[in-house]
């Protein structure tokens, strides 16, 4: 098996109603490929952070996300609303 296929996960969270964000996307290699071009395409900004994708990745999809991980992804959040908000300017 290779170790260096690509990880991908895509996160999904609504403040208004959702109590956490939630896994709306996960694969490896090809799929993978896929998520980030998806991603690319529909400018979703993208973080790379092999630990916390190798964390997310054993979660299910439509699975929220544990409190463990809230600080760790609330950084990824903060990350995209910086990207996102530069992006408007």
């Amino acid at each position: 098996m290779n170790s260096n296929r690509k990880t991908a996960t895509a996160l999904q969270y609504d403040k208004d109603n959702m109590i956490a964000p939630k896994i709306s996307a996960t694969g490896k290699g090809l799929i993978a490929e896929n998520i980030i071009e998806t991603a690319k395409k529909n400018n979703i900004p993208i973080q790379e952070d092999p630990s916390l994708v190798e964390l997310l990745a054993q979660l299910n999809i439509n699975e929220t996300i544990p409190e463990e991980l809230y600080q760790a992804v609330a950084e990824v959040f903060a990350f995209v609303y910086r990207v996102d908000r530069e992006l408007k300017k």
